[in-house]
């Protein structure tokens, strides 16, 4: 007779304790015992224990490949759920097997768990059992992650119609809907304390707009309050704002741009000229022109309005990206003049706000919502349905795919909706935006995405001060490195990528889902190489976790100064110069209404919710092999290095940049 010796590990969350009764069935090389129950004297599986159980066994089962976990009516105990974290399991000799779980257990239903060991199907192959187990979960998986389409030329979504619909695995803990259901309740009871909420009139003065969320200010919102109408400030946005992956290097003034050396000349001074300092690299652009016929709504019958502005920059001696001209409008002509730094005040402040306007349709609805929340949504739903747990690229994934699920459900459903606040507070309303987004997916490239290629193709490799991408590249090294140590340790070589069968349904539903199938987004339809293979696991992650910070978080901060990040304008873009005063310009900002619905909103997602887990913190052991735990643990070192660094460096600057330091950027994207 043989004992095996088993420990069962239930989640520290609540409610994640449960009252069925747990069998357990030990499968290894050699034969499996029958299902034995896990009962203890006392309460077994409660909430954070690990319970331990004497196993007895007819047989010696050899090395063990996979446990079933049986979930089962006790008594009259009522239904519940239960979160099981991992089974270790030592046989007799003393040899320890590790089965990672990490997910509920809701109703009663018998779990397969396999051995942690990563395995892709070519280890499994010649083993039926094992590949029929791979083939059944993945059955099990599409049947609960099905595809469906929001909106036409949008990337495809997980096909549910409230969070309520989602499996328990992907929503979020009791404990985060909380506190996201009460940071909205705070937001908007202030706004109704003070008497702002449904005021559809004109802010009076600057200093009104000042009494939002006074107890909210930040650091950064209280800088952008105090340096909003400074031009280098303006510039210093398109580098560490919100939006840090626009302004590109111009080699050529556009055809529909006609900037001259006698507009500008007083700017650049005496000692050079817009050629010169274009041949030297120092001109840069920043184009809306996607924007170029996006329809626009009208709020509580009052017409909005947007414009599709080209901004041209110059990088001075100090290392200031600053402002050079604006044209409001794609087509040049006298009716859509270029606006200048040298022009009357308020015209050139004007002018900037409609800049600033343009960038905030473009950041929340392509660089934030698309390339952030929604193709991170089809990497997880790819990962989920071709993927098992014991593959590789499961294991080295899942971290950065949680809770992607219930967020972008929440979006679709509340944000996004007929009547939800982007109807009612934005001047492209939801139509427009739902075909802002379907633009925006056309025209994706999967080098934008990445981040060398992207640096390197906007010609900003060299930019001074631009924190987001010194930040950036290092993080992105780190990231790449670690995954190169994980691809290397299960891929010895190229075929082996090309065979895996598993891996390369995966990046062809990526491809077809995500990038709709289009060949001139240069995203991969297949991986025929390890290097392409790291590069496209970077890529998620960096984009699951930094680029999603970096575009994320600092929301409230830059726009809680509504006349920095107007989402609205309620009159027409000037078409000469000479007209535009502060009144005006008060009468052109979003009314009162609009700017506290949008910036309750921001207040709510521009921070976490809980349950945080940093990058680079993998409390949940998929991996088993010391191997991968070494590049963990590398990585690890790498990042808590880098966010020194940035300290160091942000106790110097006049404004801190710290939205992509790892010790405050999450796995995933989880708001």
């Amino acid at each position: 007779m043989a004992t095996y010796k088993v420990q069962v590990a239930t989640g520290d969350y609540m409610l994640a304790g449960t009252y069925s009764s747990i069998s357990i069935t030990l499968v290894g090389t050699r034969g499996e015992n029958p299902k034995h129950r896990l009962d203890n004297r006392g309460k077994d599986f409660i909430r954070g224990a690990v319970d331990e159980y004497d196993i007895p066994c007819e047989q010696d089962l050899g090395p063990l490949v996979l446990i079933r976990l049986h979930k089962e009516k006790y008594l009259f105990f009522p239904e519940d759920s239960w979160y099981c974290s991992y089974v270790r399991v030592t046989n007799p000799q003393g040899e320890t097997f590790h089965f990672p779980s990490y997910q509920w257990l809701e109703g009663y239903k018998t779990l397969n768990l396999r051995e942690g060991t990563a395995k892709t199907v070519a280890n499994d192959s010649g083993i039926p059992h094992l590949l029929e187990l791979r083939a059944e979960e993945l059955k099990k998986r599409r049947r609960i992650f099905s595809y469906g389409e929001y909106a036409p030329g949008w990337p495809r979504c997980h096909n549910v119609s409230d969070v309520d619909d989602l499996d328990a695995n992907s929503k979020y803990l009791f404990s985060m809907s909380a506190v996201f259901a009460v940071r909205a309740v705070k937001s908007e009871f202030e706004l109704r304390l003070k008497g702002f909420s449904g005021l559809r009139d004109s802010w009076k003065t600057l200093e009104d707009i000042r009494k939002v969320f006074w107890f909210n200010k930040t650091p950064v919102s209280e800088y952008v309050t105090e340096h909003w109408m400074d031009d280098d400030f303006f510039g210093y946005q398109y580098l560490n704002g919100v939006n840090p992956v626009m302004i590109r290097k111009c080699t050529q003034i556009p055809d529909n741009f006609p900037v001259t050396q006698e507009m500008v000349g007083g700017c650049l001074g005496t000692s050079t000229s817009l050629q010169e300092e274009m041949k030297n690299g120092n001109i840069f652009i920043v184009d809306y022109k996607i924007l170029d016929g996006i329809p626009t709504c009208e709020i509580e019958g009052k017409p909005q309005y947007i414009t599709a502005p080209l901004c041209m920059f110059h990088l001075n001696s100090k290392g200031q990206m600053m402002p050079l001209a604006i044209q409001l409008q794609q087509t040049p002509g006298a009716a859509n003049p270029i606006f200048l730094p040298t022009d009357r005040k308020w015209d050139w402040t004007l002018a900037k706000i409609w800049v600033r306007l343009a960038n905030f349709h473009v950041h929340e609805v392509n660089t934030h919502l698309l390339e952030a929340h929604f193709m991170a949504e089809v990497y997880a739903m790819a990962t989920l349905r071709h993927l098992p747990m014991c593959h590789p690229i499961f294991k080295l994934l899942i971290p950065h795919t949680r809770y992607i699920f219930h967020i972008n459900t929440l979006a679709r459903t509340s944000l996004l909706k007929a009547g939800g606040l982007l109807d009612t507070s934005t001047s492209t309303g939801r139509d427009g935006m739902l075909q802002l987004l379907a633009r925006g997916t056309q025209t994706v490239k999967y080098s934008s995405l990445c981040l060398p290629d992207d640096l390197k193709e906007r010609g900003v490799t060299e930019v001074p001060n631009y924190y987001y991408k010194e930040d950036g590249m290092r993080i992105w090294t780190a990231i790449e490195k670690y995954v190169s140590g994980v691809v290397g340790f299960y891929y010895k070589s190229d075929s082996m990528i090309k065979d895996d069968k598993e891996l390369q349904a995966w990046i062809q539903e990526i491809f077809k889902e995500a990038f709709l199938s289009r060949k001139d987004s240069g995203a991969p339809s297949s991986l025929e190489t390890a290097a392409e293979l790291i590069k496209f696991l970077s890529m998620i992650i960096y984009c699951c976790s930094i680029r999603h910070a970096a575009v994320n978080s600092g929301q409230f901060d830059f726009a809680a100064w509504m006349p920095n990040t107007p989402a609205t304008m309620r009159q027409p873009p000037p078409k000469v110069k000479g007209t535009a005063s502060l009144e005006s310009i008060l009468d052109t900002l979003p009314d009162v209404s609009s700017t506290c619905s949008l910036l309750v909103v921001l207040s709510v997602v521009s921070y976490e919710l809980g349950d945080l887990r940093r990058l680079g913190y993998f409390p949940d052991e998929h991996f088993s092999e010391e191997e991968p735990k070494r590049h963990m643990a590398a990585f690890q070192a790498s990042l808590a290095a880098i966010s020194k660094s940035i300290e160091e460096r942000n106790s110097v600057l006049p404004l801190a940049y710290n939205y992509i330091n790892p010790a405050v950027v999450e796995n995933s994207i989880t708001v």
